[in-house]
C-alpha cells in the first residue's frame, strides 16, 4: 500500500488544495477570496517538487511518472497567471463599491477547484495501470472543464460552448468506454499488464483490435484529433481565452498519455522488422494523424477569428504528436517517437499559452457595450504601436508554433521528424512537412497583424485588461520559447529517459502479472508505468 501511495503524493496535495480552495471562495472577506489563486499556485508548486521525486517503477516505462507529472504541474503553473480576472471580476467590483455580498453569486472558489481537479485527473492518467482507472481519470480531467467553459464569461456564447462540449464529450466517453469493454471481453481483464500478456502470448483477436481502435477514436476527442475534432473551434471561441489556453493543453496531455498507455499493451514489436505497431492499429493511427494535420491546417487558413485559428492550429499539432506515437520508442533520443511526442507536448504548452495570453490581455467593446476579450485577427492590427511587449510576445509564440529556428517549437518539431524518419514513416514525414509549410501562412498573418499592419483610424482601439497576470503569462511564454532552448537538450534527454522501455519488463510480467489476471480493483499501482 505504501508503494501505491508514494505514486499519488502530487495528486494528494492537489486534492487537499481543491477542498480548501472551494471553502475559501465562499469567504466574506475579499482578501481570503483572492487567496484562492495563490493557494492554487502553491499546491501546483508542491506537486511539481513531489513529481520530480516520484519513485522509479517496475513497469514498461520506469521513469515515466516523474517527467510527465512534473511537466503537467509546470505548465499548469504557467497557465495559472492568465486565469486572473476570468471569473467574478465585475461582481467583485460591485461588492467593493458597497453592494451586499452573496456567496451564491461568486464562482471563484469553484473555478480554481475545477482547475485543480482537472490537473489532478491528468496526473492520474499517468499513474493508472487499469482500464477502469484510466476511464475515471479521463473523466476527472474532462468534467471540470465543461463547467469552466460555461462559467468563464457571463455571455450566452460561453454557456452554448459548454453545452456543446459536454454532449460531444459524452459521445466520446461512450465510444472509448465501449472500446474498453471490448478489450475486457477479448482478454478477460482490465489490468493493462494482464492485457499485455494476452496480446504478447496470443496476438490481437478481432474483438481486441476493434476495441482498441474504438478506444483510440474516443480518446481522440481529448486531443482534438479527427474525427472527434468538430467541437474545438466553437468551444475555444465561446470560452474565455484563459480557459481556451487550458483546454488546449490539459485534455490534450491526458489523451496523449492514455494513448501511450493503450498502445504499450500491443507494443511496437510487429511488422517485418519487429519495430512497428500491428498493421490495423498503425493504419488507423496513420489515417487519424494525416487527417488531423491536414484538416487543422486547411481550416485555419480560412479563419478571421484568432481564437478559431488557434483552435484549428491545436488540431494540427495533435496530428504532429500522433506521428511520434506511430514511430514508437527508439534506441536514441533522435529516434524515440514517444519521447519526441512528450517533448513536443511540453513545447506546445509553453508557446501556445503565449498566443492565448496576448488575446486575453486585450479587450474590445462588445455589441452590448460591455468590454469583451479580443477575438478577431483585426483586433491585433497596430498592436506594436501601442503595446510592443504584447506584439513581440504574439510574434515569438506564433513563430515558435510555426517551428521557425532557433525557437523552442523548432527543436520540438525536429525530433518528431527524425523519429519518423528513423521508423521509416517517410509518407508521414512528407505529410507533416507539407502541413508545416501550409501553417506558415496563417501564423505569419498573426505576426503581420501584430507587428506590421496599421490600424484603421476609424476602428476602435483595443484596451489592455487590468488583469496583470495575463500580461505576465504572455511575457513568460515569450521568454520560454527563447530561453528554454538553452535547456532543450536536457529536456529531450529527460523525455527520452521517461519513454525508454524497461529491459526487465518481460521478467516482471512472467513473475508478477499472472497473479493479477482476474479483474482487479481500480487502484493504481507502480507496475505499468
Amino acid at each position: 500500500m505504501s508503494e501505491k501511495l508514494a505514486l499519488l503524493h502530487p495528486e494528494m496535495v492537489l486534492f487537499a488544495a481543491t477542498c480548501v480552495v472551494m471553502v475559501l471562495g465562499l469567504a466574506r472577506s475579499a482578501v481570503w477570496r483572492s487567496a484562492c489563486a495563490w493557494l492554487t499556485g502553491g499546491a501546483l508548486a508542491a506537486a511539481f517538487v513531489l513529481a520530480l521525486r516520484s519513485p522509479v517503477t517496475d513497469g514498461l516505462f520506469p521513469h515515466f511518472l516523474a517527467y510527465t507529472k512534473a511537466m503537467i504541474a509546470g505548465v499548469a503553473l504557467l497557465i495559472l497567471p492568465v486565469m486572473s480576472g476570468t471569473v467574478d471580476r465585475w461582481y467583485e467590483r460591485r461588492v467593493a463599491k458597497g453592494a451586499a455580498f452573496d456567496a451564491l453569486r461568486v464562482t471563484r472558489g469553484e473555478f480554481y477547484a475545477f482547475f485543480l481537479l482537472s490537473v489532478t485527473g491528468v496526473m492520474l492518467c499517468a499513474t493508472a495501470d487499469d482500464l477502469i482507472w484510466l476511464f475515471l481519470a479521463l473523466e476527472l480531467t474532462s468534467l471540470p472543464t465543461y463547467i469552466m467553459v460555461a462559467i468563464s464569461t457571463p455571455r450566452v456564447r460561453a454557456q452554448e460552448a459548454g453545452v456543446k462540449y459536454f454532449f460531444l464529450g459524452a459521445l466520446a466517453a461512450a465510444t472509448f468506454l465501449y472500446g474498453f469493454a471490448m478489450l475486457f471481453g477479448a482478454t478477460g481483464s482490465t489490468s493493462l499488464d494482464a492485457i499485455t500478456i494476452q496480446f504478447r502470448g496470443e496476438g490481437l483477436s478481432t474483438i481486441a483490435t476493434l476495441g482498441l481502435v474504438m478506444a483510440l477514436v474516443g480518446v481522440s476527442f481529448k486531443i482534438a484529433a479527427a474525427p472527434m475534432h468538430f467541437y474545438t473551434a466553437d468551444v475555444y471561441q465561446g470560452a474565455a481565452s484563459p480557459v481556451s489556453a487550458f483546454l488546449a493543453f490539459m485534455p490534450k496531455a491526458a489523451g496523449l498519455i492514455v494513448l501511450i498507455q493503450l498502445l504499450a499493451t500491443v507494443g511496437w514489436s510487429w511488422g517485418e522488422a519487429g519495430d512497428a505497431l500491428p498493421d490495423a492499429i498503425r493504419v488507423a493511427l496513420w489515417v487519424i494523424a494525416t487527417l488531423t494535420m491536414t484538416i487543422g491546417n486547411t481550416l485555419a487558413l480560412l479563419q478571421s477569428s484568432a481564437k478559431r485559428l488557434l483552435a484549428y492550429s491545436s488540431i494540427a499539432h495533435s496530428g504532429y504528436m500522433l506521428v511520434g506515437l506511430i514511430a514508437g520508442p527508439g534506441g536514441t533520443v533522435a529516434r524515440n517517437g514517444l519521447a519526441a511526442a512528450m517533448f513536443y507536448l511540453l513545447c506546445y504548452g509553453v508557446m501556445n499559452l503565449g498566443a492565448f495570453a496576448v488575446l486575453a490581455s486585450l479587450e474590445v467593446r462588445g455589441r452590448d457595450g460591455e468590454p469583451a476579450e479580443a477575438d478577431a485577427i483585426d483586433d491585433l492590427r497596430g498592436l506594436f504601436r501601442v503595446r510592443p511587449g504584447l506584439a513581440w510576445a504574439m510574434t515569438l509564440c506564433a513563430l515558435s508554433l510555426l517551428g521557425l529556428p532557433p525557437l523552442l517549437g523548432f527543436w520540438g518539431k525536429l525530433v518528431l521528424f527524425t523519429s519518423a524518419i528513423g521508423a521509416g514513416e517517410i509518407g508521414l514525414v512528407v505529410v507533416m512537412g507539407l502541413n508545416s509549410a501550409v501553417a506558415a501562412f496563417y501564423y505569419l498573418r498573426l505576426v503581420r497583424a501584430s507587428m506590421l499592419d496599421e490600424r484603421d483610424p476609424d476602428a476602435e482601439r483595443p484596451i489592455v485588461t487590468e488583469a496583470l497576470g495575463r500580461r505576465l503569462a504572455a511575457g513568460l511564454s515569450a521568454a520560454g520559447v527563447v530561453g528554454v532552448v538553452v535547456f532543450a537538450s536536457t529536456l529531450q534527454s529527460a523525455s527520452h529517459a521517461a519513454a525508454t522501455p524497461n529491459p526487465r519488463y518481460d521478467e516482471f510480467l512472467k513473475v508478477e502479472a499472472p497473479a493479477r489476471q482476474s479483474p482487479p480493483a481500480a487502484t493504481p499501482t507502480a507496475r505499468h508505468n
